[in-house]
């Protein structure tokens, strides 16, 4: 039986009265309501199309055929929980390993990025018997309690840094303490984990793990010098502590030129745990926790089972086959390269014509433009940002911001997104900023 159809109002009515109000929606002054989608596109109750430079979660399209009907088939045949022998959760996770360092090899199956963070910091605590966690300025890791304690993001809003947490320089060459013009970027922010490490066993304290997303999202799409994590692993680990990559964002193929950002650090480095989700099952909830036997040795000897009612069963395990098969069969990850760097050759030439631009950043179809109202002291233009955002929804193209002032415009759409597709945002930015400075608009501090 089809569900009734609400209009609009009566939809954002009842959200209002139903759904917690903490729970935002975009656009949250008009609205979009999608009722269906396909690929790049989202389509409201009018059948509107909007280009989708949003939903980095739905990775390989929203509503791909191979996703929908491997989720069905498996429905309609089983589902049961882990602890029942099954081939899929085991051909899953050979697949993972065949695209991760060697020694990345057993795999927790969970349902969130939260959850596999969650996991993650758990592993770390009992593997090195340590407690105290170094994490990036603007870090954000999850919404559960032991994850909103190591995002600074949200606990500088909220009741503040645990004693057992402690704060690194984000390695941002754009605003950063060390910039574009440093000589060595990646050795000078390492030394500021070393300089942290120094001062945790200043206190008597030990660190048990360095956890960072291997490009920062929430930070403004930031990409970490190369050496950096390298480095920073090294000290860590000499300090008896773990080397934790969160991929949640930015893993499976999203950067292009490999499987995960992390990689792009070299071949020379390897965490010592990985964590994925988003993306993984292409909107079903689907994560995982990637480390090593002797992490994970640790973890079994303390004698407590783990289980995860949903985590690897068969539904989630078929999905996440599925979405493997359509990043090869689909070259995803060579789209993402030759898309990706286009969108950013586009937006790198309006910068040079919009000074308003201040930089603009990116791998792969992970993108970031960054706007300033003064390029010498590179002030964040967080109202010009807002309002781009909002004039490109009035041309049905879906994008948000990002950073800790929110002045980033950022592109994570699915991973199908076409050349035409990124000529046509860099087109109506174009036109969007051209119009703006006509009219001499007041923005932020001063005129645009």
């Amino acid at each position: 039986m089809a569900l009734e159809m609400f209009r609009k109002k009566e939809t954002l009515a009842m959200r209002k009265k139903l759904i917690g109000q903490s729970c935002r929606l975009f656009y949250s002054d008009d609205p979009v309501k999608i009722v269906r989608a396909r690929g790049q596109y989202l389509y409201d109750e009018n059948g509107k199309r909007y280009l989708d430079c949003i939903s980095n979660v739905q990775h390989v399209g929203h509503c791909h055929p191979s996703i929908t009907q491997a989720a069905t088939t498996q429905m309609k045949l089983l589902n049961a929980n882990s602890r029942f022998l099954h081939d899929n959760i085991v051909q899953y996770a050979d697949r993972l390993a065949a695209t991760l360092p060697d020694k990345l090899s057993v795999f927790y199956f969970v349902n969130s990025g939260s959850e596999a963070n969650d996991l993650a910091l758990r592993l770390a605590h009992q593997y090195t018997q340590h407690e105290d966690v170094i994490v990036l300025e603007h870090a954000y890791h999850g919404h559960l309690t032991s994850l909103i304690d190591i995002s600074p993001y949200k606990f500088q809003k909220l009741t503040g840094q645990k004693e057992w947490v402690h704060v690194a320089p984000i390695p941002d060459t754009y605003r950063g303490i060390f910039r574009e013009d440093h000589p060595n970027p990646a050795q000078a922010y390492a030394d500021t984990v070393k300089d942290v490490i120094d001062k945790v066993h200043q206190k008597g304290r030990k660190v048990s793990a360095f956890f960072a997303e291997s490009l920062p999202s929430v930070a403004g799409q930031i990409l970490l010098p190369k050496g950096y994590s390298t480095k920073v692993a090294e000290y860590v680990r000499s300090a008896g502590g773990v080397f934790v990559a969160d991929e949640v964002q930015t893993g499976f193929g999203r950067v292009g030129s490999h499987f995960w950002a992390f990689q792009l650090q070299g071949d020379d480095f390897s965490p010592d745990i990985v964590t994925m989700g988003k993306p993984m099952g292409n909107g079903h909830p689907l994560s995982c926790v990637a480390t090593t036997a002797e992490i994970a040795g640790a973890f079994t000897a303390n004698g407590v089972e783990y289980f995860n009612t949903f985590g690897g069963n068969p539904v989630s395990c078929a999905i996440g086959l599925a979405v493997l098969d359509v990043i090869e069969k689909e070259d995803l990850r060579g789209n993402s390269s030759r898309v990706g760097g286009h969108l950013l050759d586009r937006l790198t030439q309006l910068q040079t014509k919009h000074p308003i631009i201040g930089d603009v950043r990116g791998v792969g179809l992970f993108v970031g433009l960054e706007m300033v109202t003064d390029k010498e002291q590179r002030t964040p233009a967080t109202d010009a940002a807002a309002q781009v955002v909002r004039r490109l929804k009035e041309d049905y193209i879906c994008v948000s911001t990002d950073g800790p002032w929110e002045n980033i415009v950022k592109f994570k759409p699915p991973m199908c997104f076409s050349m035409e597709d990124a000529d046509l945002v860099a087109d109506r930015i174009h036109h969007i900023l051209t119009d703006m400075r006509r009219s001499h608009q007041k923005l932020d501090s001063g005129d645009f």
